[in-house]
């Protein structure tokens, strides 16, 4: 793919932009960079993209720059509807994404990890699980470094491993991974799809250009996966808590019982797993599939599962006050999320959820907050609405900050409680990021008296 002399226009300018902007410069293309925001709302990301050469246009788009480009990239926190990209393409100019430019300079095999929840958790997984069997791994994506930098670094890795977004999913054309894995499909993204079977269909572009000689690890237990299956041309790998088809993973309490064509029957244990909930199993069984598919030794997929310690924000466990379990999920952005956490305990939970309301039904929620919340407490954008579609299921009230509702939570907690932020909403309203709103939740619970 010849960028020299070619103007490209990328769209967004954060991380991904900035990073997609620096490979083009460096691929001698003419750079415009375009984005929404102000150069003070953008900050060092302006800066950094005129001190490499980038052309800025800020603030409201102007249709002719897009019409104007011979390639257009688009970063993934950008609708791919918007007028002007819509304008650009019926003027005929290629929309893609920042993975689909990077895919096509890409030669490594790669696994790629999506999913409404556990996308994240699954791919560190599978990247320590082929790094402990001595492959040298590159793991990006929609987390840490974007594929584009790593084509960009002239790294060269035995395999990738890439957690994919919808959002990157929706600008793919020839991305093929060697190994592609779906989690599970739940409602998310309203906000930014027409309805949720435009959202299924976004996920089920994961496998859309492989064949049979590629591997598609699949959720079974998932009705939306399930609507997949039929126009899956790769192998089909199944993992699930009760069964597995002709190559797959049958969980078994704290075993794993793993069939994969042409290699022998094995059992890994869980018994070491040190991350909380039967969906953390689900996905070490995902992980532990597309690992095995993507080359990794038995005995280095069963070193990492004893050692694999969770990350940050994805129900965490913060500490203990006075007998009481304090978790932190921020990254529980949508409501499949929340019913996982809740999943996960047989302890009374007090719930904190909250935020900016993403478009999908909290009243799935109604059921498992009876049985298993002891009260719950809303914040946020969304806490109206959230108790108006929950409060009726146990007791309910709402707070003014996260900090008040920790404060709140912990006055009504008795010994042997769970408190849990597991928002369901995005972070959007009162903080940057999922990363931010769990850094405010946890500093309020260390500043919680000791036990």
């Amino acid at each position: 793919m010849n960028l020299k002399n070619q103007k490209v226009l990328v769209v967004g300018l954060a991380k991904t932009g900035l990073a997609t902007a620096r490979f083009l410069k460096n691929q001698e293309a003419r750079v415009t960079a375009a984005d929404l925001l102000t150069q003070d709302q953008l900050g060092p990301c302006a800066e950094q993209a005129r001190a490499m050469g980038v052309s800025l246009e800020l603030g409201p788009h102007r249709a002719e720059t897009f019409t104007g480009a011979d390639l257009i990239v688009v970063s993934p926190g950008v609708p791919h509807t918007i007028g002007p990209l819509e304008e650009a393409r019926k003027a005929g100019i290629a929309v893609i994404g920042e993975v689909e430019l990077a895919v096509r300079h890409i030669r490594e095999p790669i696994v790629a990890i999506t999913g409404t929840n556990g996308k994240t958790t699954t791919t560190h997984l599978v990247g320590q699980m082929l790094r402990a069997s001595g492959l040298e791994v590159f793991v990006g994506g929609n987390i840490g470094a974007p594929l584009i930098g790593y084509v960009d670094s002239g790294g060269r890795a035995d395999v990738i491993v890439a957690e994919i977004s919808s959002f990157q999913l929706d600008t793919m054309e020839s991305f093929r991974p060697k190994v592609g894995v779906l989690l599970n499909i739940t409602e998310d993204h309203l906000d930014r799809y027409r309805d949720f079977q435009q959202y299924v269909r976004s996920k089920g572009r994961l496998f859309e250009n492989q064949d049979n000689t590629d591997v598609a690890v699949l959720n079974r237990a998932d009705p939306s996966t399930q609507s997949l299956e039929s126009a899956i041309r790769a192998q089909k790998f199944y993992f699930n808590v009760n069964a597995h088809g002709r190559g797959g993973v049958k969980l078994q309490g704290r075993e794993m019982v793993c069939r994969v064509p042409g290699r022998a029957p094995m059992t890994l244990s869980l018994a070491n797993f040190k991350v909380t909930g039967v969906h953390n199993f689900e996905n070490a069984a995902a992980a532990s599939l597309a690992a095995l598919a993507a080359g990794a030794d038995e005995s280095a997929i069963q070193r990492t599962l004893n050692t694999f310690k969770g990350l940050h924000h994805r129900l965490e466990h913060v500490r203990t006050v006075h007998g009481v379990q304090y978790y932190n999920d921020s990254k529980g952005t949508n409501v499949g999320a929340v019913m996982r956490s809740l999943e996960s305990f047989d302890a009374p939970v007090i719930l904190i959820m909250g935020g900016r309301d993403k478009g999908g039904s909290y009243t799935v929620l109604r059921g498992l907050i009876k049985e298993r919340v002891k009260r719950l407490i809303a914040i946020g954008e969304a806490r109206e609405k959230i108790l108006d579609k929950l409060g009726g299921a146990t007791d309910s009230q709402e707070a003014a900050s996260l900090e008040e509702a920790v404060h709140s939570a912990a006055q009504t907690a008795t010994r042997g409680d769970v408190v849990v932020l597991s928002p369901g909403c995005s972070s959007f309203d009162m903080f940057t990021d999922y990363a931010q709103r769990g850094e405010a939740f946890c500093r309020a619970v260390r500043n919680l008296g000791d036990e």
